[in-house]
């Protein structure tokens, strides 16, 4: 039951742990769960005079690109963002466009940023989902603050994660893949890279000396190269937009590629997902893809 949904169904309130558990994690289907999080302060509160009050100058992590993709393959690499430490004061000028700047800003570190750079924050939300928490016996390995401008685009992938996205503002938009989409996705080795910044402004890419190629999907689903990617017309992409107040639960394995509104603010929880069945079965179809690509 990797496959075969037509839409992302929406529920319109969060289940008990054990119909998620059953109808949503055990067949690893997507939804968009409504009502979730409507009692959290962070809907009314995160604006951006609020996050200037709280957070304030303090120094952040900033993901910063020329072009908008991090952790992405360009010109033959897989390059990943400069890591730039900023006053949190002065990220928000750029995204209030009170500041211009030709590269793309966004707070996207992924180590439980929201616990470890922001916890100002996180009375306003919660610490963990109480019904997943209960459904899978455990509690999240990391809760994530993303915000960011509307150019910042997050290329095709997957995470061995079960992925609980909460948009307190703004709007998120997803393409999505099954894992048992994976004979047609395409994945290629690539030398590791980071942007860096030169001293006339402008960004270089530099290798990233010793370190293994990494395997990434050279595809942009958006824009598809079936010349060069035939198989991927085969793949039955979904698309959904996740509002304001809004939780999608983005199961283990899927492939995602994500867009957002400008100025989108958005909490995940990544709960470690359980490696059974479902992961021998995609670790098997993966293998058999590699197979007939070698042939």
């Amino acid at each position: 039951e990797l496959g075969g949904m037509e839409s992302v169904p929406y529920l319109d309130k969060p289940p008990s742990p054990l119909e998620f558990y059953r109808e949503w994690v055990s067949p690893n289907k997507p939804c968009i769960i409504q009502n979730a999080i409507s009692h959290w302060p962070a809907l009314k509160k995160w604006t951006s005079a609020y996050l200037r009050e709280v957070v304030g100058p303090k120094v952040v992590s900033v993901a910063v690109t020329p072009n908008g993709y991090a952790d992405a393959v360009f010109q033959g690499r897989f390059v990943m963002p400069e890591e730039r430490r900023m006053p949190f004061t002065d990220f928000l000028d750029i995204v209030e466009r009170k500041v211009t700047s030709p590269n793309v800003f966004y707070v996207q570190k992924q180590c439980s940023n929201l616990t470890e750079e922001f916890p100002e924050l996180v009375c306003d939300v919660q610490p963990d989902i109480p019904w997943m928490s209960e459904a899978l016996g455990k509690k999240p390995d990391a809760v994530n603050f993303w915000l960011g401008e509307s150019a910042a685009v997050t290329s095709l992938h997957k995470d061995h994660y079960e992925n609980l996205y909460c948009v307190i503002s703004g709007e998120k938009h997803f393409l999505l893949h099954p894992p048992s989409d994976r004979p047609f996705i395409p994945y290629e080795l690539y030398q590791p890279a980071t942007y860096q910044l030169s001293e006339d402004g402008s960004f270089e890419i530099v290798d990233e000396k010793n370190a293994d190629k990494v395997p990434w999907i050279p595809l942009d689903p958006l824009n598809p190269d079936l010349e060069r990617y035939p198989k991927y017309a085969q793949a039955k992409p979904l698309q959904c937009t996740v509002k304001a107040g809004e939780m999608l639960y983005l199961p283990s394995l899927w492939f995602h590629h994500v867009q957002q509104s400008h100025g989108c603010i958005a909490v995940n929880y990544w709960y470690d997902m359980e490696y059974d069945l479902k992961y021998s079965y995609y670790q098997l179809l993966d293998c058999l893809t590699k197979a007939v690509e070698a042939l």
